[in-house]
């Protein structure tokens, strides 16, 4: 029987606040952000509220400056597809070479962590974790073509992308169709059928190239 979730922590639903308004742009890069004036608006202290700031200063999504205070990152369209553009190239490679030695464990290792990653993502739960659930399962698949110093690579871009890719899964029907996709692929995994996986897999993250176009290209 699953374990009931503990309720958030104050410190917790500020940053959720925040992350959901910058992920949205409702905060626009650059934009200060004043602890007293969210403080008030949220109607709590100004601890909770330096809490969340700095969690989402190792989120990527505030910087925190000595003499200016808090800000909200800026985010890079152009810098975004470039990232998303190499793993393309990689990804697309590195499963093709994968599925020459993958095994019935790696297949399964990679369910259990799609598996975790769903639940998250259909109740919008855990947000500053969701770019490491998709590295993770996508990197369970990957593992089995021996290639360490390429996901080294790789392991970096999707850090990079780590914003980018919470953004994009917060837009429209994302969610639905990233869900869907991952399951397919797993699927294809399991028949053994290369050039499907690899078609997909592109589809995959041309999907999420084009996603952010619509977002950000504004």
């Amino acid at each position: 029987m699953p374990q009931p979730q503990r309720p958030p922590t104050l410190a917790q639903s500020v940053a959720s606040h925040l992350r959901e308004r910058i992920l949205k742009r409702e905060i626009v890069g650059g934009e200060p952000l004043r602890q007293e004036a969210i403080a008030n608006a949220l109607g709590t202290s100004i601890i909770p509220v330096r809490e969340a700031l700095r969690q989402l200063e190792a989120e990527g999504l505030v910087e925190l400056h000595t003499h200016r205070g808090a800000v909200a990152t800026s985010l890079s369209l152009a810098q975004a597809l470039e990232w998303i553009h190499m793993r393309r190239l990689i990804e697309t490679d590195l499963i093709g070479r994968a599925m020459d030695g993958m095994t019935g464990e790696h297949i399964a290792k990679a369910e259990t962590i799609l598996g975790k990653f769903d639940q998250d993502l259909d109740v919008r739960r855990n947000i500053h974790l969701w770019n490491d659930y998709n590295w993770a399962f996508h990197s369970a698949l990957y593992e089995a073509a021996n290639r360490p110093e390429t996901m080294r690579v790789l392991a970096m871009l999707h850090k990079q992308c780590d914003r980018y890719i919470r953004l994009q899964l917060l837009g429209g029907d994302h969610i639905d169709r990233a869900e869907k996709e991952h399951a397919e692929l797993i699927q294809l995994c399991r028949k053994g059928d290369k050039r499907a996986a690899k078609a997909l897999l592109r589809q995959h993250i041309v999907g999420v190239e084009d996603d952010l176009i619509e977002q950000l290209g504004g």
